[in-house]
C-alpha cells in the first residue's frame, strides 16, 4: 500500500530531485548522534558522578534531558507538519550541539543538569524528524526494510559507543563523551541541506504555545514529585505540586480541543492501533530507561567491572535491537504489526526476568544476556509500531502522529528516570538506615572508582554493595511488572492488523 504525500511531496520539484539513499544517509547520521549519546552517556555517568559528586542527583542528569525532550518533541512534530522537516530537524540539532559543547565544560552536576535541559531541548527534534523523513521519502512497504537501516544505527553506536565511552573515560575525561557529537551533527546538516528538497504549502499558521507551557508544567511537575518525593508523597509540598500537575493536564487537555493546531490533535488517538502503540510505548520508555540508566551502576558499584565493561553490557540490547527490527521488517509482511508485536513482548519480558535474578556472582555476561533480550523485544514492537502508525495518518498528519509514538516513549522515559530514581534512593536510604546510620546515600560514589573503593573497609563495602544489590532489584522488580502491562496492552491491537503491510 503506497501512501500519497500530496502537496508536500519532498519530489515535487522537478529540477531538485531529492536523493533519497544521501538523505537516508544524513538521517542515520543525526539519528547516530542521538543513539550514540545515550550510549556513551550511560557508559560515562559513574566516572562523570565520581569525578562531581551528588549521586542524589544522577537520576537529574537523565530526567532534565528526558523532561525537554518529551516536552518539545510535539512541538517539533507538529512544526514539521506546518513548516517543512528540513528547518526543524536544522534547529533542533543546533541546539543539542550547543548544548553538548556545553555539558563538556560542566563544573558541578547542577551546572551539568542545566546543560542537559538545553542539550535536551534539541534533541526533541532529532529522532522523531529523522524518522517522519523516511516515511515521507519511501512508500508503506519500503518503510519496513528502511526501518531496519534506521536501527541499524542503534547497533554500529552500542559498538563504538561504550567503547569510545570506556575508552576515554579509563584513558582521556569524560568531558570528550559530550564533544563526540559535534562532527556528527555538522556532518548530517550539510547532508540534508544538499540532498532534502522539499515543496512545503506555505499559508499562515496558528502556533499552539499556550499548550507547549501547559504540557510543560504537567510534566516537570509530576517528574520533580517522582524524583525528590523518594516513595513520601504525603509532604504538603509534594501534594501541591501533584494537584498542579493534574490542573495543568486538565487544561491542557481542554486547549488541545479548542485549538486550531493543537500540539497534540486527539484525532489520531481514536485509531485503535495508534493508541495501542502509543501506550505501549509509555511502558516500554520506563522499561528502557530503568535498564540503561542503572546497569552501569550495578556492574561497576556491585561486580566491580571497568566502564568499558558496563558500557559492553548495554552494547547487547543495542545489538538486539537492530537485528529484530531488521526482522521485524520481514515479519511485518508475512505475519502483521499484531503478531510480530506480541513475539516482541514476550522477548521484554524474558529480558526482564534476567535483571531481576541478576546478582553480584552473576558476571556481565549475564547481565549482556538480559540486554538482548531487551533489545530484540525492543526492536520488534517499535519498528511495527511506527510503520503501523505511519500507514495510519497522510503527510499532513505524519509528523505529528511519528512524534507522538516517540513523545510516548520519551514520557515513559521521564517518568521512568523519575519514578526509578526515587525508588532507587529511598530504596539505598532504608536499608543504610538500618545497617549503619553513618552511611549516606552519596556514600554510593565510592562504590563507582575502583580508587576509592578501594580504600573502603570490607565491612562499609559489603553494606554498600548489598543496599545498592536491593535496591536495584526493586527497580528491576518495577521493569518487569511493565513488561507484563506492555503485553497485556499488545494483546488489544485489532486483529485485522494481523494482516500483511
Amino acid at each position: 500500500m503506497a501512501i500519497e504525500i500530496g502537496k508536500s511531496d519532498v519530489n515535487s520539484n522537478p529540477k531538485r530531485q531529492t536523493k533519497k539513499p544521501l538523505v537516508l544517509a544524513s538521517v542515520m547520521l543525526a539519528m547516530f548522534m542521538g543513539a550514540i549519546e545515550a550510549t556513551i552517556v550511560s557508559t560515562a555517568m559513574p566516572a562523570i558522578v565520581a569525578d562531581l559528586g551528588g549521586f542524589t542527583l544522577y537520576s537529574w542528569v537523565f530526567s532534565a534531558y528526558l523532561l525537554m525532550n518529551a516536552v518539545t518533541v510535539l512541538i517539533y512534530g507538529k512544526l514539521s507538519d506546518l513548516f517543512g522537516r528540513k528547518p526543524i530537524l536544522t534547529v533542533g540539532i543546533i541546539i543539542f550541539l550547543i548544548g553538548s559543547i556545553l555539558c563538556g565544560f560542566a563544573t558541578s552536576m547542577k551546572t551539568l543538569i542545566i546543560f542537559r535541559l538545553i542539550q535536551g531541548f534539541g534533541a526533541g527534534a532529532v529522532t522523531p524528524i529523522a524518522t517522519t523523513i523516511v516515511g515521507d521519502i519511501y512508500t508503506a512497504e519500503e518503510r519496513a526494510k528502511i526501518q531496519g537501516y534506521l536501527s541499524s544505527v542503534w547497533g554500529i553506536s552500542a559498538i563504538t559507543g561504550p567503547a569510545v565511552g570506556g575508552l576515554l573515560v579509563q584513558y582521556v575525561s569524560w568531558h570528550y563523551v559530550f564533544w563526540i557529537n559535534i562532527p556528527l551533527g555538522i556532518l548530517s546538516l550539510v547532508g540534508l541541506w544538499m540532498f532534502l528538497h522539499e515543496n512545503v504549502e506555505k499559508k499562515k499558521h496558528k502556533i499552539d504555545y499556550l499548550g507547549a507551557i501547559l504540557l510543560m508544567i504537567t510534566i516537570s511537575t509530576l517528574m520533580f514529585v517522582l524524583v525528590e518525593s523518594e516513595g513520601r508523597f504525603g509532604s504538603w509540598k509534594m501534594v501541591s505540586l501533584l494537584i498542579l500537575s493534574g490542573l495543568a493536564l486538565i487544561a491542557f487537555i481542554f486547549q488541545e480541543r479548542r485549538a486550531a493546531e493543537p500540539v497534540m490533535p486527539f484525532s489520531i488517538w481514536k485509531h485503535r492501533a495508534i493508541f495501542i502503540a502509543n501506550s505501549t510505548s509509555l511502558t516500554t520508555g520506563i522499561m528502557l530507561i530503568g535498564i540503561s540508566s542503572f546497569l552501569p551502576t550495578f556492574v561497576q558499584g556491585v561486580m566491580e567491572q571497568t566502564p568499558i565493561v558496563a558500557g559492553f553490557t548495554l552494547t547487547a540490547m543495542s545489538i538486539g535491537w537492530p537485528i529484530a527490527s531488521t526482522l521485524s521488517g520481514r515479519m511485518l509482511i508475512s505475519m502483521g504489526y499484531r503478531k510480530t508485536s506480541i513475539i516482541g513482548g514476550v522477548f521484554l519480558i524474558i529480558g526482564s526476568i534476567a535483571f531481576v535474578t541478576m546478582s553480584a556472582s552473576s558476571g556481565p555476561i549475564w547481565a549482556a544476556v538480559g540486554s538482548f533480550f531487551v533489545g530484540v523485544g525492543m526492536g520488534l514492537t517499535s519498528t511495527a509500531f511506527i510503520v503501523s502508525i505511519q500507514s495510519t495518518v497522510d503527510w499532513q498528519q505524519r509528523g505529528i502522529a511519528t512524534a507522538a509514538n516517540m513523545f510516548m516513549r520519551n514520557l515513559g522515559n521521564t517518568i521512568g528516570a523519575a519514578m526509578l530514581g526515587g525508588i532507587l534512593n529511598n530504596r539505598m536510604l532504608h536499608y543504610f538506615s538500618r545497617k549503619d546510620k553513618s552511611i549516606t546515600v552519596d556514600d554510593a560514589n565510592n562504590l563507582l572508582k575502583a580508587s576509592d573503593r578501594d580504600k573502603l573497609s570490607e565491612s562499609v563495602k559489603s553494606i554498600l554493595q548489598d543496599g545498592l544489590t536491593v535496591s536495584l532489584h526493586s527497580v528491576y522488580f518495577v521493569v518487569l511488572t511493565f513488561a507484563f502491562v506492555s503485553l497485556l496492552l499488545i494483546l488489544f491491537i485489532p486483529k485485522k492488523n494481523d494482516g500483511s503491510v
